[in-house]
């Protein structure tokens, strides 16, 4: 038996394969070591649950006590040093043979050097550097290891440096000796050893303790709303410590990471979840979800990376970025939805989630309201500045809860909430590449494409100008057909500007380019008269992707008949032959049917304004009634069917249609002439 699989098979298995896709990235992501998730400072009040001991664990001391204590025990350290007793003999006898050498005999002071060698060697000279040492230590004595390892004790007063025992061999000495640069042969012989003196030193420190108690499993530690005093501050330090401890000795265990699993999966479960309730347009294209998916995820990888380097801050991660650039391609309410559940899937990665995620819904709050259309450049700035200032005062807000003093606030996550802010100018940059890879469509690019004086506007306008007029005439009552209902008023504007721009291939066979002129189309055959005019659709959308026009734009040529007839050439076949079927097909448009507000819109109003220029006289109940009848034929029709539009929205945009008709044909007053007698 041969599996046949359906595209919407094959769609919905690549959907759960993106699904499957961020809940192991973002499960990558999570860092994976378990941070100690309290922060706490003495004087503050404790903002978290209940705190009772998991595991019995000792009350480390605090560092400067600690410190304090071996400070303490050192006092009475004596460092150690070997002295070498051969440099004596090495040294005399190269002092003879050098002098006897340049003189020819032996000097006659040698018994008098002998002595004073004997005398300085055998206390020992120390270097400058490690004498300098012992006396800023305050030490008065050192251990002096002998060759038997024999150790005994000297006075640092008594030791010598090259120096000093330069100046005691010169003490009294006869002039002759003054001449001669002995220097040469006064060497340490007293050398710091680091092994026996560490060892000893080690041996004084372990007997200090770096406990001061111990806490026992389930003994009450903390509750919320108690203030963290310095004795409680150790205790919660000890469990921080003891925490860390136990958390390095073994990786992170499985439940620790089928807990991370479970909260990343429910989180995108609901994600996925309101994209196909609220927003099926989104859900069902694959690419509009790959990029929401993507933005998600470069949110917590950025999170992730500033958690993986101590020098920077997560604070630092431009968080609004997600709800700003969702918002420009696509609404408010998504925008705000992605960066919630994002902001709860990061909570489980930083320290303090409760005011992180406070302040980051806040942030994206504001970012989607102060954001309604980017349309201008500037709009992006100043949304950037309304977001930095709302980081500032609502950190000050929560700095005043948990300090209570100005003094005691923290100023460095002001930095790091600037940093964020100016990341944020670069979404601009963003929304064009996101634009170009994903084929979706911001408001400033319908901005750029409602330009009447664009080339391929300008050249509409010469080739077409009966169809140029009439385009404009439909974009500004779909426009404000768009605006009264809540529907993209920018959007839909834009995709009447072109939704007839195939007529420019064969202008001459549209009425409204005839100038009153002949019609090419009467002499023809109805079916193939038909076939002309269905065909600008296709001219249309050769003509847009030729233009490099967006696939949106491309969608209200191909939507603005929907599936509906040529009427007139389909009634009069009707009427000149009677009994004969008509060839359906040839008088179809092909379709698809508008599958969204703007474009149900911009059919209502193609077809309206039409209907309003073939009437003969213009009154109130003239308008309205064309106005009506064309609309009730469209849904009579099926037009509307796909279309996420209710009635209430149809009678809204009946309305606003005949109030602008009105206003276009309204009656003028006539002139009087001036009677030449």
């Amino acid at each position: 038996m041969k599996l046949k699989i359906t595209q919407n098979t094959l769609q919905n298995i690549t959907k759960a394969g993106l699904f499957l896709c961020v809940i192991a990235i973002i499960a990558q992501l999570f860092p994976s070591e378990n941070k100690f998730k309290y922060q706490f400072e003495v004087g503050k009040p404790w903002s978290y649950e209940l705190i009772t001991a998991a595991f019995d664990f000792p009350i480390y001391k605090k560092q400067q006590e600690v410190t304090a204590e071996k400070d303490e025990l050192l006092k009475n350290y004596i460092p150690y040093f070997q002295i070498d007793t051969n440099t004596i003999d090495v040294q005399f006898k190269k002092l003879i043979s050098d002098y006897t050498r340049a003189n020819g005999n032996a000097p006659l002071f040698q018994d008098y050097i002998r002595r004073k060698f004997n005398t300085i060697y055998s206390k020992g000279i120390i270097s400058s550097e490690e004498y300098n040492k012992l006396k800023e230590a305050g030490k008065t004595n050192l251990n002096c290891i002998l060759p038997n390892r024999v150790t005994r004790q000297l006075a640092i007063s008594n030791v010598f440096t090259p120096k000093t025992a330069y100046e005691e061999i010169l003490r009294n000495a006869p002039d002759t000796i003054k001449s001669y640069n002995l220097n040469l042969y006064l060497v340490e012989n007293l050398k710091y050893d680091s092994a026996t003196s560490e060892l000893y030193k080690k041996d004084l420190l372990k007997n200090i303790s770096l406990t001061s108690g111990m806490v026992q499993t389930g003994e009450r530690i903390i509750d919320r709303g108690e203030i963290v005093t310095p004795e409680l501050y150790v205790v919660l330090n000890s469990l921080k410590t003891e925490y860390q401890k136990r958390k390095a000795s073994f990786q992170q265990s499985t439940l620790v990471i089928i807990g991370e699993i479970i909260i990343i999966t429910m989180l995108i479960v609901l994600f996925f979840l309101y994209l196909y309730l609220f927003r099926p347009r989104i859900f069902d294209n694959f690419g509009n979800l790959f990029f929401m998916c993507l933005l998600i995820l470069m949110m917590v990888g950025m999170t992730a990376l500033t958690l993986k380097y101590p020098n920077l801050n997560y604070y630092m991660v431009p968080f609004a970025l997600l709800p700003i650039i969702i918002r420009v391609f696509f609404d408010s309410r998504t925008a705000l939805f992605a960066h919630i559940i994002t902001m709860l899937i990061i909570s489980f990665m930083v320290d303090n989630p409760f005011q992180f995620i406070i302040l980051q819904i806040a942030i994206g709050m504001i970012a989607v309201s102060s954001l309604k259309d980017m349309t201008q450049r500037s709009q992006l700035a100043q949304t950037a500045l309304y977001i930095f200032l709302s980081y500032i005062f609502i950190y000050i807000a929560f700095e005043f809860i948990s300090e209570g003093e100005i003094q005691r606030i923290h100023l460095q996550p002001i930095i790091y909430f600037a940093i964020s802010s100016g990341f944020l100018l670069f979404a601009y940059i963003l929304i064009y590449i996101f634009e170009k890879i994903f084929s979706l469509i911001s408001a400033v690019t319908l901005v750029e494409l409602t330009n009447v004086n664009s080339d391929l506007m300008m050249k509409f306008a010469e080739v077409a100008p009966g169809t140029f007029q009439h385009t404009l005439q439909v974009s500004n009552l779909a426009t404000e057909a768009a605006k009264k209902i809540g529907a993209n008023s920018l959007l839909v504007r834009t995709g009447a500007l072109y939704h007839d721009i195939g007529k420019m291939r064969h202008p001459e066979y549209f009425i409204e380019n005839q100038m009153g002129g002949k019609n090419p189309l009467a002499e023809m055959d109805f079916e193939v008269a038909s076939r002309i005019v269905i065909g600008h659709v296709k001219d249309g959308v050769e003509i847009a992707k030729k233009s490099h026009l967006p696939e949106q734009i491309i969608h209200f040529i191909t939507t603005h008949h929907g599936k509906g007839k040529t009427k007139y050439f389909y009634n009069s076949f009707i009427n000149a032959n009677p009994g004969k079927v008509p060839n359906e097909e040839a008088y179809t448009y092909p379709g698809p049917l508008p599958n969204s507000k703007e474009t149900a819109i911009l059919m209502m109003a193609d077809a309206v304004e039409a209907r309003s220029r073939s009437l003969s006289i213009y009154t109130e109940e003239s308008i309205n009634t064309a106005v009506e009848q064309m609309i009730d034929l469209q849904i009579a029709d099926g037009q509307f069917k796909d279309a996420p539009i209710s009635f209430r929205d149809v009678e809204t945009v009946k309305s606003v249609f005949k109030e602008k008709i009105k206003n276009i044909y309204h009656t003028r007053i006539v002139y009087p002439e001036v009677n030449n007698k």
